[in-house]
């Protein structure tokens, strides 16, 4: 006598807010914003878009989850500790975030139901700016210059049009050869005595300029 087996059914993950999110900053990261929709992310989920709504109402709030989580990426300076690398630390991570998540650069600030990853981000900066001598009006200066420098270097890079030494070779040549020789003097200088270097990565700009604001915080704040 033969026996038939068959196999268990198999089980599929109860759907939770965090696995809506967690698909939600896939589908962005892959397609942008445009591709993100409560439909795309029923789909990629495995469900209908209804089921959706019923751990995030709209898509609104998946844009507030998904700021949350990269929020939580960026390294979070603390009270204590030396705030200078501090604030050093949390530039190049915040740099770092943006540019794995690249739609995420108009939203991080934007939101008005921040989630607890998000706010906390904030009091740490502040908390830290703080406790090294910095006044509130102080913080509030070194907080805007610091982000304004992190967040408009982070979108300048990732708009550029060219990867690498060789690229800006060819598109300084397509650029400039529409004009006399020496019409843009100074740019053709700039690119043929520093931006064609064998080398160059326009990223390695970030950290030097960061230094230079850091040093202008120092000498401005009060000491402890």
């Amino acid at each position: 006598m033969t026996t038939q087996t068959t196999k268990p059914a198999q089980r599929r993950l109860p759907l939770t807010r965090e696995r809506v999110l967690d698909a939600a900053l896939k589908l962005a990261d892959q397609g942008g914003l445009e591709g993100l929709s409560m439909r795309k992310l029923g789909q990629a989920l495995g469900v209908e878009a209804m089921a959706v709504y019923y751990h995030v109402a709209n898509k609104e709030r998946v844009l507030d989850g998904i700021v949350d989580l990269v929020f939580g990426e960026i390294d979070l300076p603390t009270i204590g500790e030396d705030w200078r690398s501090a604030m050093r630390r949390r530039a190049i991570s915040v740099r770092d975030a943006l540019l794995r998540h690249r739609w995420a650069i108009g939203l991080m600030e934007s939101r008005t139901n921040p989630g607890p990853a998000n706010l906390r981000h904030h009091d740490a900066v502040i908390g830290c700016l703080r406790a090294a001598g910095f006044d509130m009006a102080l913080v509030a200066t070194a907080y805007s210059l610091l982000d304004s420098y992190i967040y408009g270097f982070a979108m300048t890079k990732m708009n550029l049009p060219f990867e690498d030494t060789s690229d800006i070779v060819e598109m300084s040549e397509t650029m400039l050869a529409p004009f006399p020789t020496g019409e843009y003097q100074n740019l053709a200088d700039f690119i043929t005595e520093h931006a064609m270097k064998p080398g160059y990565d326009y990223a390695d700009e970030f950290e030097y300029g960061l230094d230079v604001i850091l040093d202008g915080l120092e000498r401005v704040r009060a000491p402890v």
